[in-house]
């Protein structure tokens, strides 16, 4: 609607504006007082329009408008909460999908068939899945005068793509009998004429877009790895690459097979072979790979499929081996790679933290002045560029954006004065790495920040790698939001830190509050004046902290027994001991690592893992302080003996303890809890999510939707299951 705050008064006579004006404008004061609520009224009638309809209405009203149709909301998930806030909005989005209450009619006239179990799992799970009918790999004696000969097959030893796929959402070799249901709490089974499998992705496939390959030169002159860090990455397949013809893999975020990079594709529309397509390989598909100047792709047809775990693999003439297992690449000896190699490709994660080509907010104060770092006409090539015009102009808000996804290897030294701030950022789907070198030269090689009193300094969005992150002198504030300070400094091929003991972010003296956000750092390190200097502030939210292992020190101070800091860590993975003055609050955390508080009579934890032998402030619902509690009632209502109270009190911790998938950056399952994670962990959060960097994914309640309204639509005697693939 109108915001002009005068539309009212302009409808007054003008002769009566003029007498107005002649007093001190109070009837225009008065008039817009009842513009404000006239434009509140028109724009809530406005809405009441709006929420007639499931596409456009708010949230609250999505289960109004399901109960009309009969719609019934799973309360597997806990009864609806206060939806206040953001994150309990969030919730409840989970709980009642709006796309499940709109396509309601339409699913219940398909009950019973198969593809509605995968359009189920995608409206209300938001995963992606694909629906198998185990009867369907029974093996079977067969009648020869009756014969399926595309079912009950043994296994053909010469056929490698089946066997890649062995034990998969896409394997079609043939099984004996297995028991057990699909929707087993202990082991699911998979070989039963009732049992059908829902096999869902949770992984998501982001996206890199023309970075230069890593150059692996200790290897060969002709030896590439796509990931610009210079480490092993699996290559993922872009679901979208061709919606008309894509069957099978090519439709899910699944990792790309060696023997199905270029291989032959069965369009599913019309049954027929479509050669000589390479569906995973082209502009806006999943892997592309560029070179010379101006930078063009290779051909389709010079790409060829290699095992290269041993660099043992050597193209001829203008061949260009890729190993999409491993993200390796080697190029034949007539390829030219004078002016560097480019690729695009998609690799695997959880969820958007950390630098990443994702969508997300940019913010800055609106007085800003912004220098563009990029390859455009009018852009600085180099951030140092940028920086040198910014100190020339010294405006009071400045923002450097870079507006590609290229490494940019620099010595980098930002100096604020007073009242300035500084923003470093990436803008909204790119990913640059800033790549910091030993340049041993008496320069520092970190990144590094100094400023004087109520200045600020912002990095968001970007990868740093080499070195961390320096801020000394007397900075007011830091904010580390979605980027990544890589854990160990860089990363083998294997994801092994190379640096495992080195911090990421090392605070000399300054500043007064750090602030990291859907970020990925490693260590933290403090030196801090505890006489003349108040604690320094860190709040720490939906982030990793990554000190490479637990018994490393993830935040402290050298030589010190505590950092001088106090500490506010919320829906955040710690890997590493945490010494601190004091905690001001810990929820809904992993903290794998011993905790050292100086300064335990104020602050709380509440609903977080935390290491044995810990000693933190006061703690609520925290594990393993509630199994422990639950067997020292066994001991005192005299139902165990103290020996076994011993054995089953270090049994308890050790079930409860988190495991994940991999605690290793650069591995797409980084930090991901594991199938076996306790259930007090996996869904100990306050509400009843996942503990962690991951808490917001609420795949808890994902999974409970799910398993309830696949039960719904599947036929009587059936026995459904949920299988996560990723």
């Amino acid at each position: 609607m109108s915001g002009d705050p005068d539309r009212l008064y302009k409808l007054v006579p003008v002769v009566y504006r003029m007498r107005d004006a002649d007093q001190g404008y109070p009837l225009q004061g008065l008039l817009r007082v009842i513009t404000e609520q006239v434009n509140l009224l028109e724009d809530d009638i406005a809405q009441l329009y709006e929420n007639w309809f499931i596409e456009t209405c708010q949230d609250w009203v999505v289960p109004y408008i399901g109960g009309l149709i009969g719609y019934r909301p799973v309360y597997t998930t806990g009864q609806p909460s206060n939806t206040s806030t953001a994150r309990s909005q969030a919730r409840e989005r989970i709980a009642i999908p709006r796309h499940e209450v709109a396509n309601t009619i339409r699913y219940r006239r398909r009950k019973g068939t198969l593809a509605i179990l995968e359009d189920l799992a995608s409206a209300v799970a938001r995963w992606p899945a694909r629906a198998v009918e185990f009867y369907r790999l029974l093996s079977v004696t067969q009648n020869v005068n009756y014969r399926h000969l595309n079912r009950g097959r043994t296994a053909e030893l010469r056929d490698g793509d089946a066997l890649d796929l062995l034990d998969s959402a896409f394997d079609e070799l043939a099984r004996t009998v297995d028991v057990r249901r699909a929707n087993s709490i202990h082991s699911l089974g998979r070989g039963n004429i009732p049992e059908v499998g829902v096999f869902v992705w949770r992984l998501k496939a982001y996206s890199l877009t023309e970075t230069p390959a890593y150059h692996f030169e200790e290897e060969s002159p002709n030896c590439y790895l796509f990931n610009p860090l210079g480490h092993d990455t699996a290559l993922f397949t872009h679901s979208a690459d061709d919606p008309g013809h894509a069957p099978g893999e090519l439709k899910l975020p699944v990792p790309i097979r060696r023997r199905a990079l270029l291989t032959q594709e069965i369009s599913e529309a019309s049954g027929k072979t479509v050669s000589g397509v390479p569906f995973y390989y082209g502009e806006g598909r999943s892997l592309q790979i560029l070179t010379g100047a101006p930078r063009s792709p290779i051909p389709a047809r010079d790409i060829v499929p290699a095992d290269l775990s041993g660099w043992t693999y050597r193209p001829v003439r203008q061949q260009v081996a890729v190993d999409p297992e491993l993200g390796r690449i080697m190029l034949g000896p007539q390829v030219d790679r004078r002016h560097g190699v480019w690729v695009s490709y998609y690799y695997g994660f959880s969820a958007d933290v950390g630098g990443g080509e994702y969508d997300r907010p940019l913010s800055q104060p609106q007085d800003s002045k912004v220098y563009l770092v990029g390859a455009g006409d009018l852009m600085n090539l180099r951030i140092n560029d940028a920086l040198a015009k910014w100190q020339s102009d010294r405006p009071q808000h400045a923002v450097i954006e870079i507006t590609d996804s290229r490494v940019y290897v620099e010595q980098i030294r930002v100096s604020l004065k007073k009242n300035q701030s500084l923003q470093i950022r990436a803008s909204s789907g790119r990913r640059p790495v800033i790549r910091l070198l030993d340049w041993q030269t008496a320069l520092p090689n970190n990144l590094s920040v100094e400023g004087d009193a109520e200045s600020w300094f912002t990095l968001d969005g970007v990868l740093v790698t080499g070195r961390g992150i320096q801020i000394e002198g007397a900075v007011s504030g830091v904010v580390i939001r979605n980027s990544t300070l890589v854990p160990g400094w860089g990363l083998h091929c294997s994801c092994e830190p190379k640096q495992p003991a080195e911090a990421s972010l090392e605070l000399l003296d300054a500043p007064l509050c750090v602030r990291i956000q859907h970020s990925i750092v490693g260590a933290i390190r403090v030196q801090r004046d505890e006489v003349r200097e108040d604690p320094l502030r860190i709040y720490i939210k939906d982030s990793i902290v990554d000190a490479t292992s637990p018994e490393r020190i993830a935040l402290g101070a050298p030589g010190k027994l505590c950092a001088y800091t106090v500490l506010n860590v919320q829906r955040t993975t710690v890997f590493g001991q945490i010494q601190t003055h004091a905690i001001e609050l810990a929820e809904n955390s992993i903290l794998m690592g011993q905790i050292i508080t100086c300064r335990r009579q104020e602050g709380c934890v509440r609903f977080c893992y935390v290491a044995p032998g810990s000693r933190t402030p006061r703690r609520y619902e925290c594990q393993p302080d509630l199994v422990e509690k639950a067997v020292f009632d066994l001991f005192t209502k005299k139902r165990i003996t103290a020996a076994e109270r011993d054995a089953l009190l270090q049994r308890e911790r050790l079930r409860v303890e988190p495991q994940f998938n991999s605690t290793r950056y650069g591995r797409p399952v980084y930090c991901q809890l594991a199938g076996a994670c306790a259930t007090e962990i996996s869904g100990g959060a306050e509400d009843e999510s996942e503990m962690g960097v991951f808490h917001d994914l609420y795949q808890p309640q994902r999974a409970a939707n799910l398993r309830a309204r696949l039960y719904e639509y599947t036929p009587a005697g059936s026995n459904v299951g949920v299988i996560y693939a990723s």
